[in-house]
């Protein structure tokens, strides 16, 4: 009798769904869903005052629908803003501390990556400074003249742009010269260092390969910390004295899982850093999540505050996600206590016969 309940547990085991992800207080939320047929590929994501949006796409196929978008608390576009001349690939965008949007005209896909092969000898920012409703570009280069492709941007406590490679030993440049605006020829950057991820394992559509790709940046509201993305997990430094790239090159990280987002390239921080918001590139409606931020630091008093005042955005739902792990260990404690059944069983038939 022993043996068949032994049986039953583990075929149950086997057969059951997994738990959803709602018993995991770190699971991410829906926040709204972007429905609008204008607004596809979204690379760049940022929250703005009052529970709205910014997004950027990186491509379309018209080229002058490339555009910044504003959306409201429930994603529902309110207006955009186009550039003065074609853009060629925005891959991440920013809002500073004054408010400045910046958009990151950095994209440079190689064959191997699915480009087209027309490698880039410059690259560029464009900036929208409040009120205004025209943009300013940018012109930067690296510092060897060597073509890169690059998806993220963060903007440091001094308003330096910081870019970081897509590759999975990602390079780390900043510009340390005056910032030039509608230049012919690219201001050379600087090289930091280097940003590595780690092969998490986490779960995304391109395995260990979505592990090591880098594909979005952002800076907290106040200053203190930056975060860098793979596709499958967001990787948080502690920022001293605004010195954004020292963070994530020599910085130790926090690693927040961002599991199963079908082409998850954009990342930014709620009003209040408290949580992660995400989107993914994608060409139809995708969804805007939230993900609690794992071993946040104890926020500093402006910030507190300000998380302290009642958010215009809506409340999020749960968005279930599969707990594999715990199912797993589950099904590997329950063969072994089988495993021992059988070995006791057989030992006791021996000793009879």
């Amino acid at each position: 009798m022993r043996w068949a309940a032994l049986v039953t547990i583990v075929a149950l085991l086997v057969l059951l769904p997994g738990a959803p992800a709602q018993a995991r207080a770190d699971g991410p939320q829906e926040v709204c869903r972007i429905t609008d047929p204008a607004v596809i590929e979204a690379s760049g994501l940022a929250a703005l005052p009052g529970g709205g949006f910014l997004v950027e796409n990186d491509s379309n196929p018209e080229p002058r629908k490339m555009r910044l978008f504003y959306l409201g608390p429930d994603c529902a576009l309110t207006r955009s803003v186009g550039y003065p001349t074609t853009a060629r690939d925005p891959e991440d965008l920013a809002v500073d501390r004054k408010g400045v949007v910046w958009i990151a005209d950095i994209g440079d896909n190689s064959p191997l990556t699915g480009g087209s092969g027309k490698r880039r000898d410059s690259i560029a920012l464009w900036t929208l400074q409040p009120g205004s409703k025209t943009m300013k570009i940018h012109r930067l280069r690296y510092p060897d003249g060597a073509p890169r492709d690059a998806e993220a941007l963060l903007i440091d406590g001094a308003g330096r742009p910081v870019i970081v490679t897509k590759d999975p030993g990602g390079e780390v440049f900043r510009l340390d010269t005056p910032l030039p605006t509608d230049n012919a020829t690219g201001a050379a950057l600087s090289a930091v260092g280097h940003f590595t991820p780690a092969h998490s394992g986490t779960d995304n559509p391109l395995g260990f390969i979505g592990n090591s790709f880098i594909t979005g940046a952002a800076v907290s509201p106040d200053g203190t910390r930056a975060v860098v993305r793979t596709y499958s997990d967001a990787y948080e430094f502690d920022v001293k004295d605004g010195d954004v790239a020292a963070a994530i090159t020599t910085g130790t990280s926090r690693v927040t899982p961002l599991p199963g987002e079908p082409q998850g390239e954009a990342i930014a921080y709620t009003l209040d850093g408290t949580a992660f918001l995400t989107v993914s590139d994608q060409s139809g409606p995708v969804s805007i999540l939230r993900y609690p931020i794992r071993n946040r630091p104890t926020p500093s008093p402006a910030v507190a505050a300000s998380s302290a005042r009642p958010s215009a955005s809506p409340s999020p739902a749960p968005t279930p996600v599969r707990d594999t792990r715990a199912r797993a260990a589950l099904l590997i404690g329950a063969f072994v206590v089988v495993g021992l059944a059988l070995v006791g069983a057989v030992a006791r038939r021996a000793r009879r016969r």
